[in-house]
């Protein structure tokens, strides 16, 4: 399993936009808790279970793999294998540490994101940050702040448990 804690921003200075969040995910194969932004998503192996405490709202659906919405924290370290060329890109040192990143572009002109930029921690070859910049300005840009494996999970951290949500909505989508 891994155990992700992240910083997100995202900014265009054409749109006066400057937003910044921490999130971390959970992940053990494909299963995961994500918490982002203020709700909480869990994947159990069959269905999506969007938790959102500030509604009092849980919204539970079938997962489907085909959906280019359903993006699962497994997808987005895999995300760049197809539709995109890439080339290595400068190596930079930051906080210490040697960071070489690769730049992708998209092979669809279609597509909004001018480019991404992964960069790797040379030393750990795990992903430091990922930058993607859009055609129309917009920055966004995920930093790991810690990447730890084989963390000790309870047997029932990937389950949804309905009793601890006693006054939720229940939106069941399927």
């Amino acid at each position: 399993n891994i155990s992700i804690d992240f910083k997100y921003s995202v900014s265009n200075p054409n749109e006066n936009l400057n937003q910044e969040s921490k999130g971390n995910v959970c992940l053990k194969g494909d299963l995961y808790v994500f918490n982002f932004m203020g709700i909480t998503r869990i994947f159990d192996g069959k269905k999506v279970y969007n938790i959102v405490p500030e509604d009092e709202e849980i919204s539970i659906s079938k997962y489907d793999s085909t959906k280019a919405d359903d993006l699962s924290p497994s997808k987005m370290f895999t995300f760049f294998n197809s539709g995109y060329k890439y080339a290595w890109d400068i190596t930079q040192n930051l906080k210490g540490r040697k960071i070489q990143y690769i730049k992708l572009n998209p092979l669809s002109a279609k597509d909004k994101v001018k480019e991404v930029l992964i960069g790797i921690d040379i030393q750990t070859k795990h992903i430091y940050n990922l930058i993607q910049i859009d055609k129309d300005g917009t920055k966004t840009v995920y930093t790991i702040n810690s990447f730890k494996t084989n963390q000790p999970l309870s047997k029932n951290h990937f389950t949804f448990t309905a009793s601890k949500y006693p006054n939720y909505y229940i939106n069941k989508l399927d």
